[in-house]
Parts: C-alpha cells; sequence; structure tokens
C-alpha cells in the first residue's frame, strides 16, 4: 500500500521536474537569440551599457546551460545557497530565508526552501505573488463551470435516457455534440456578444467582469457573482456534453439489468428505481470523467479568461506572452502542470482507497 502511494507521488514529481527544466532550456534558448525581452522592459533607445545591466540582473548574460541551472536551482525546495555575491551560480537576494540542510563553507550550503519562480520583467514583483491574485479566481471559475456541466450533465442524462430512442434523447445528442464540437474561444466570443452585449437589457449580464468588483463612489469592493455566470457556463459546455452522453449510456445499460426489472415488477415507479438504485450505479464513470475535466477546465480557462476579462492566471499568462514576460509565462505553465499533477495524484490515490486490487 505504501509502496503504491510512493510510486505515484514519485512519478508525480519527476513529471514536474521534467516539464520545470524542458521548459527553462526551450524559453532561455529562445532569450538568448536576441534582446527582445529586454527592449521589451527598458525601451527601443536603451543604451547598450543599460542593457548589460539589465542582462546581469536577470542573468541573462549568462550561457543557456548555466540559466537553466539557475533556475532549477531557484524552482526545487533543496537547492545550493551562498551570501557570496561572487558565486552568482548560488547567489539569490530574494531567497535568503530557508533552513540550512548542509554547510559546505561559512557562506555556501544546502538549504530546504519554498520554490522560487524569479521576478517579473515589467513590475519586478515575484512571480509567486502574482499567482497567489490570480490562481483562486481561476480555482473559482473551473469549479463553478464543473458544478454547472456535472448537474446538467447527469440532469439532461437523465432525460435523455428515460426518452431513449425519442425525439429529447436525439435532440439532446445533437445539441451534445455541438457543445463537444466547438472550441471553449468561440463558445466564449459568441457568448460574450450576444447575451452580454445584445441582450444585455434582457440578460442584465456584463460581456467582460471579475469575481470582485469596485464600487466607484465609495471604492468599496463587492462580490460580483453575475460576472461568473457566462465565463462559467462557457467553460463547462464541453464537460456538460461529455457527461450527458456518459450518464445517458450508462443509465441505458443499468435500466436494462435484472436487478432493475425485478424493482420495476414489485411495483416500483420509474422515479424510485431511477433514483434510488439505478443513478448510484451510473455515477463511477461520471466522477472518473469529473476528475479528468477539472484539470482541464483549469488549462481551458486561458481563453476564456481572456475574452471575458476573468483576472486568473489564464488571462496573465496571455498577458505575459503579449509582453514577453518570460518569468512570469513559465510561473504560469508550471502552476497549471503542477495542479494537473495535484489532480491526477489525488485521483489515484482515492482509486487505491476504493478497489484495493489496484495497490497490489
Amino acid at each position: 500500500m505504501i509502496r503504491y502511494y510512493a510510486t505515484k507521488l514519485s512519478y508525480g514529481l519527476l513529471v514536474l521536474l521534467g516539464v520545470s527544466t524542458l521548459l527553462s532550456l526551450a524559453f532561455f534558448a529562445f532569450l538568448n537569440k536576441d534582446d527582445k525581452a529586454v527592449y521589451e522592459m527598458t525601451g527601443q533607445n536603451t543604451s547598450q551599457t543599460e542593457i548589460e545591466r539589465i542582462k546581469k540582473e536577470f542573468y541573462l548574460n549568462q550561457p543557456v546551460s548555466t540559466q537553466v541551472a539557475f533556475y532549477l536551482n531557484d524552482l526545487l525546495p533543496l537547492s545550493f545557497h551562498s551570501s557570496d555575491s561572487s558565486r552568482m551560480m548560488y547567489f539569490n537576494p530574494d531567497n535568503y530565508q530557508g533552513f540550512r540542510m548542509l554547510s559546505l563553507s561559512n557562506s555556501f550550503g544546502l538549504y530546504a526552501k519554498a520554490p522560487y519562480l524569479r521576478r517579473s520583467y515589467q513590475n519586478r514583483m515575484r512571480v509567486d505573488e502574482i499567482l497567489l491574485q490570480t490562481l483562486p479566481n481561476t480555482a473559482v471559475l473551473a469549479l463553478a463551470a464543473m458544478l454547472v456541466a456535472t448537474m446538467g450533465g447527469i440532469f439532461l442524462g437523465i432525460i435523455a435516457s428515460l426518452n431513449f430512442g425519442k425525439w429529447p434523447d436525439k435532440f439532446l445528442l445533437f445539441v451534445s455534440t455541438l457543445g463537444m464540437s466547438f472550441p471553449s474561444f468561440f463558445v466564449a466570443i459568441l457568448a460574450s456578444w450576444l447575451f452580454g452585449f445584445a441582450w444585455h437589457e434582457f440578460t442584465g449580464l456584463s460581456p467582460w467582469g471579475n469575481l470582485f468588483e469596485i464600487d466607484d463612489y465609495t471604492g468599496e469592493k463587492h462580490l460580483a457573482l453575475k460576472n461568473l455566470i457566462l465565463p462559467a457556463f462557457t467553460l463547462g459546455i464541453r464537460p456538460l456534453s461529455v457527461i450527458m452522453q456518459l450518464s445517458r449510456n450508462n443509465l441505458n445499460d443499468v435500466l436494462r439489468s435484472d436487478y432493475i426489472r425485478t424493482s420495476r415488477a414489485k411495483g416500483l415507479s420509474l422515479r424510485v428505481v431511477v433514483m434510488k438504485h439505478a443513478l448510484k450505479n451510473t455515477l463511477n464513470p461520471v466522477l472518473t470523467a469529473v476528475s479528468g475535466w477539472l484539470g482541464s477546465l483549469l488549462a481551458g480557462a486561458v481563453f476564456v479568461e481572456y475574452v471575458f476579462g476573468w483576472k486568473g492566471i489564464g488571462r496573465e499568462l496571455v498577458n505575459a506572452l503579449q509582453k514577453m514576460d518570460y518569468p512570469v509565462v513559465m510561473g504560469c505553465i508550471l502552476a497549471i502542470a503542477s495542479m494537473f499533477v495535484i489532480i491526477n495524484i489525488m485521483v489515484d490515490f482515492l482509486y487505491g482507497l476504493l478497489d484495493p486490487r489496484i495497490r497490489k
């Protein structure tokens, strides 16, 4: 049992290490081609002396291999650290806090610390602080979209199954196929224009907005849940379509089972049979799909957040790409990859708890 959990955790950590290495290698190799990122920070008319100073500040004057070593050393929870500024490979002024695990000299040793994601090229903010400001908004959006998809998908799946072969079933299958076919960014643009702009007088919804809004008169921040409706609905359409078809197909199989026929023969109504007996045996594959889609929604929120102006990690990623703010880009990608890995590990752990045969 312990071996099973340790193996899954080790695989997740190796995946994150691989993603971090490939990501840093790709970005630093690109940065070394020219000084576009530096000019984005300082402007086109910057002197060569200022450019060299900026490159030294962000370690961009080092070879690619050294820059990757810098970044991984900053990122890993166990890293080498020195208070000697002449040893630049191990020097980071933002990382003095930490627990010294091993002393190799008076100024140099192995430290345990929180992962450090560098600073933004644009505003010099720490990337982890930027993520802490945006990640909760993305998590709220993804969870709301998953709630809409799960409840709506199961409900529509039940309706389609109880009308199997009839026009409601065919209509819902047609709509779910369309829902899986349209990309999220297209649906986001259409929903923003249609419900937030063209039909604004009837819906009362805005084509863009955030979870919290600031009152123009009082300056107070207040919760604006109505701004969550359109992006959550848009993001939840595809998983809703998948969950609906899964619920429909699985419920059809369960309703043909012998114990369901026996329950019906005893005089139980169809509603009681579905709600108390058939539905609980239908939800296992649905829960598996929900766990898989939750990680996808966190990544798929990138374009939806940008269209609706939602201040989440997706919008931050797009803005950072436009400004060549590569530490923020790498931090956002690593945050999304980490969420994927964490969700998959949690699902593997739950599978191990629910089915002991998997742990063998």
